[in-house]
């Protein structure tokens, strides 16, 4: 089955409708955002999440104190920040690393084992051209992000064949707050389309 993440959860609402829906990855944002949460916010929100999904700290253009606060209170279980931050930042053993490489951007070599595929900007809501992860996806475990919704992400599983699937504003009541009848059509959208794709 697709791996799939629902990213920029804000509230105990949201994160109830991820885990009944059995996804594999809840996403915190610590970047500016109308979704942005501080440490001690997220380590609360994730709690019943431990041990059931894995919880992401999700950034770009971290400072190494902003790090450091997250590791120590929140306590992610995984990274998510641009490929070309990795190397500028001190980062703990053990920690999982989810690169995320934008469109047009060249992939970086090696490729890692595991790779977010994203628009340009984070977080619009934009559908952007896909042509460009699908190559990728047979190269690498590939986890398509960035204008998917509950109508699209059945299409973009059959043209792109990712390892897995990630949305935040496109299961969405309103700006920042995510609607548990939209994450619970996505998951289960994505579900059927898995089935579709040989």
């Amino acid at each position: 089955m697709s791996w799939i993440k629902i990213c920029g959860l804000t509230t105990d609402e949201g994160v109830r409708a991820a885990l009944d829906a059995q996804v594999d990855a809840v996403g915190f944002v610590f970047t500016s955002s109308v979704r942005q949460l501080s440490p001690q916010a997220a380590a609360r929100l994730a709690a019943p999440a431990r041990g059931r999904a894995l919880c992401v700290a999700v950034g770009q253009h971290v400072s190494q104190s902003l790090l450091d606060a997250i590791v120590a209170v929140f306590e992610p279980d995984a990274l998510q920040v641009d490929a070309g931050e990795l190397d500028s930042l001190a980062l703990p053993r053990g920690l999982e690393l989810l690169p995320v490489l934008r469109t047009g951007q060249s992939p970086p070599e090696p490729l890692p084992p595991r790779l977010l595929y994203e628009g340009a900007v984070s977080g619009t809501g934009q559908r952007f051209d896909w042509s460009g992860a699908a190559p990728l996806a047979r190269r690498t475990e590939l986890i398509l992000a960035g204008g998917l919704n509950e109508a699209n992400v059945a299409e973009a599983i059959r043209e792109v064949r990712p390892f897995g699937v990630d949305v935040s504003s496109g299961v969405e009541a309103r700006p920042g707050v995510k609607s548990p009848e939209k994450i619970r059509a996505f998951v289960r959208n994505a579900r059927a389309a898995e089935e579709t794709v040989t």
